[in-house]
């Protein structure tokens, strides 16, 4: 069971939705939750992307720097930058980093952040582009010459050096609920990463991408994006969940579900069934609270509970497949804290980094913490 936390660089707060305990994103205190981390043994550490959040390559670059062991899990996104750009910016802060990059691939959000980013094309389009955006990325990685032409990208006499330390590139993990992503996924993904469903739904996102990988002769790892809330009770613990939501009206809640219906992500779709919009039976499975995401996109479960309750809950969650647990609780330094006092003692070994090399190997890969060996053939197509 491998566990990693999440930096806010769009900022930190107390309660959801308030200004007062509110904390800008300065990079002092970003440094400050990235050593924390890094003291407390958690496996690696998210940075989100998008309108609003400082560049998450920069700031992983700044902290590996500050930090020896923690792994940084950065966004590559398909239809932003070009696939041998990318790639090269992941080999440089591999190497910076000594082998402690983790690629996220972010295909989409809201349709108004993706123009304001100057995106466009509808979702089966960015699914595309994300194909071959990967085959591209991935060959580049790997140490091919590298010859593409597709509906979406061209590149003639590609080639990389120097190349990553992690072999064949550093992992890749990959979210979407939709048909073409899980397929994408099955084809590219080494982690699959779901949000924090019921655990009946995980299951059946597990089956498919692993029925789906199995078609492709790989095997894929799984994860899951969580936060959590944990104090010394269940009733403290109840409590303080309600306590997130003490400055959000329901005018709020309206507001931010309205915009978030427009939005056509798959993903999305299935976190707003969970809650409806509505405050009352929020508890969507036992110790599974929807209410963080009737104001925030995205991740909008947490686990509540005892500390008992939530290494139950997750080792629920780790009987089904999963090994790479994503968490975050507001506010995100002192949650860290708490998280690992409470419940690490009742969890069982770390170990991210066998099973990962088991997985890169079943997939003929040469390990994805080993030297970089000898190229591979060029991709063609």
């Amino acid at each position: 069971m491998n566990v990693f936390w999440f930096v806010p660089t769009a900022g930190d707060e107390r309660y959801l939705t308030a200004q007062n305990g509110r904390r800008e994103a300065r990079f002092s205190y970003l440094r400050q939750i990235a050593m924390a981390l890094d003291d407390l043994g958690y496996g690696g550490a998210l940075l989100p992307t998008g309108i609003g959040c400082e560049d998450a390559w920069v700031i992983a670059s700044a902290l590996v720097s500050a930090t020896r062991n923690l792994k940084f899990l950065v966004a590559v996104r398909p239809g932003v930058m070009l696939p041998a750009i990318s790639a090269r910016m992941a080999a440089s802060l591999d190497v910076i980093s000594e082998g402690r990059l983790l690629i996220n691939v972010v295909t989409g959000s809201g349709e108004d952040h993706l123009a304001a980013e100057g995106v466009f094309g509808d979702h089966s389009r960015r699914y595309e582009i994300t194909d071959e955006f990967l085959t591209i990325w991935r060959a580049l990685l790997r140490g091919d010459n590298v010859n593409f032409e597709g509906s979406h990208y061209k590149i003639r006499g590609g080639k990389l050096w120097p190349l990553p330390i992690q072999s064949p590139h550093p992992p890749i993990f990959f979210g979407g609920s939709s048909a073409p992503a899980l397929e994408v996924a099955s084809r590219h993904a080494d982690v699959y990463l779901t949000w924090g469903e019921p655990p009946d739904l995980v299951r059946q996102k597990i089956d498919s991408v692993r029925s789906l990988a199995a078609k492709q002769g790989r095997t894929v790892s799984f994860g899951i994006r969580l936060h959590v809330v944990v104090r010394e009770t269940e009733a403290e613990a109840w409590a303080a969940a309600e306590d997130l939501l003490k400055y959000v009206t329901d005018e709020k809640i309206a507001y931010v579900q309205s915009h978030l219906t427009a939005n056509n992500s798959e993903g999305q779709r299935r976190m707003q069934q969970l809650h409806g919009g509505k405050r009352d039976s929020l508890e969507v499975s036992p110790n599974l609270w929807a209410g963080i995401g009737l104001v925030r996109p995205g991740a909008g479960t947490a686990l509540v509970g005892d500390p008992e309750i939530i290494a139950e809950r997750l080792r629920e969650y780790a009987d089904l497949g999963i090994e790479t647990f994503i968490l975050s609780g507001y506010p995100h330094l002192e949650e860290a804290y708490r998280f690992a006092e409470l419940v690490f003692p009742l969890l069982p070994e770390r170990n991210f980094e066998k099973s990962s090399v088991e997985v890169a190997e079943r997939n003929g890969h040469h390990g994805w913490w080993s030297p970089n060996k000898v190229p591979a053939q060029a991709a063609e197509k």
